[in-house]
């Protein structure tokens, strides 16, 4: 399959084109079915006989080139509408009906606050172009309204709220929120890549609009991501403040799988300036080696790293509600547990060429023993809280 890509260096566009790679050169087997010969990228830059060519040869075509700020109001006809109709005349002009999606927008609806939007009315003449070339041609159209985009190489500064404000806050600038409350409907680039994979497969979801609604419809005129995030702008802004603070306070905030905030923080963290990458992280350091505080979590405590100097011990205390894994990945250890009140010892060898995990149990007064002359011993230590010093929950006791 060929597939034409325009807008290939806009934020849609180098996205896709960069998710079509992996599969064309076998690096993702996510869609085995999905069989990928050229990627054709246009853009605002290339020659007006590349897009001859490629339409010629394209399976299918993605059509994401379009202006969103322009200098005159009447570029955006001219850049949304007059595009779309360049590229369908050409495609017209070889004969080609394979599939075209055109990357529309909500502004499109002309309601609401999008009534007296120009560029709302450029994306609207693009949907009519599209559909009549439907009628015309017996093409299938793929007609996708976005909401707000979000995600990995957006623009910041530009026409995205989320990018502007992930970068401004990663590189310590200022941001602005004129009203915290305002609410956005919001779409991952991942989902939207997605989507536009499982348009080329032909399951792409169809829907038809009821102003800015969608509506399930599997023989709609339209197409859409069915996953979208709906949150205020007061609320992203927290949300991001929460990240960038993570290096000081070592808290992963809450990021379910598929939640905004998932997404946000990876969104975030694509906009960090180099000197912010590498963080430095507090060792506890004496005689006996280290330990340091690598993560904490809001409700599942904390993840640690100890190192244990040549035939050092360290333990040898218990707790009443708190446990641990203790995961050595280097050296080699022995690792005791006692019952309080028992005399039983139970015993764990330990090395970083066997890595395995040990409970310390409740209840369980526990050390761990560096065997080694001549080797540090390295430990990735988990607790299931994070050490509160007061309430501490340990108490000294020799195994």
């Amino acid at each position: 399959m060929n597939i034409l890509v325009t807008g290939a260096k806009g934020f849609a566009g180098k996205n896709l084109c960069a998710t079509l790679r992996t599969f064309q050169d076998g690096r993702n087997r996510t869609r085995p079915e999905l069989q990928i010969d050229d990627i054709y990228e246009y853009d605002i830059d290339s020659a007006p006989e590349e897009l001859d060519e490629w339409c010629k040869k394209a399976d299918f075509v993605f059509n994401l080139a379009g202006v969103n700020r322009p200098k005159e109001q009447s570029e955006f006809m001219e850049g949304n509408f007059g595009f779309a109709s360049t590229l369908l005349d050409t495609l017209k002009k070889f004969g080609n009906t394979c599939p075209v999606m055109l990357s529309s927008s909500q502004q499109a609806s002309l309601t609401g606050r999008f009534g007296n939007s120009e560029y709302g009315r450029s994306k609207k003449a693009g949907e009519d172009l599209f559909l009549h070339y439907q009628e015309e041609t017996g093409a299938r159209v793929l007609i996708y309204r976005f909401p707000n985009l979000f995600g990995k190489w957006c623009r910041p500064n530009y026409n995205s709220a989320v990018a502007t404000f992930c970068n401004n806050i990663a590189n310590d600038l200022p941001i602005q929120v004129n009203d915290p409350s305002v609410e956005l409907e919001l779409l991952y680039i991942d989902d939207l890549v997605e989507e536009m994979l499982n348009a080329m497969e032909g399951r792409e979801h169809r829907c038809e609009f009821d102003g800015l609604e969608v509506v399930e419809k599997t023989d709609g005129r339209y197409c859409h991501c069915p996953v979208t995030h709906k949150i205020t702008l007061g609320e992203i802004v927290e949300l991001i403040h929460q990240f960038a603070e993570q290096p000081k306070t070592l808290m992963i905030p809450d990021i379910p799988e598929n939640s905004f905030a998932k997404k946000l923080y990876s969104t975030y963290l694509s906009y960090l300036p180099k000197e912010k990458v590498a963080f430095p992280l507090k060792m506890n350091v004496d005689d006996r080696g280290s330990f340091t505080e690598l993560i904490h979590t809001l409700n599942a405590g904390q993840v640690s790293i100890n190192i244990s100097k040549p035939g050092i011990t360290k333990g040898q205390h218990w707790h009443n509600t708190k446990w641990e894994f203790f995961i050595v990945v280097a050296g080699h250890g022995l690792i005791q547990e006692r019952k309080i009140g028992t005399d039983e010892i139970i015993e764990f060898e330990v090395s970083g060429d066997n890595i395995q995990c040990i409970h310390m149990l409740p209840g369980y007064t526990h050390n761990i023993i560096n065997l080694s002359e001549t080797e540090n011993l390295v430990t990735v230590m988990y607790c299931n809280e994070i050490f509160n010093p007061q309430k501490p929950d340990t108490f000294f006791e020799p195994v």
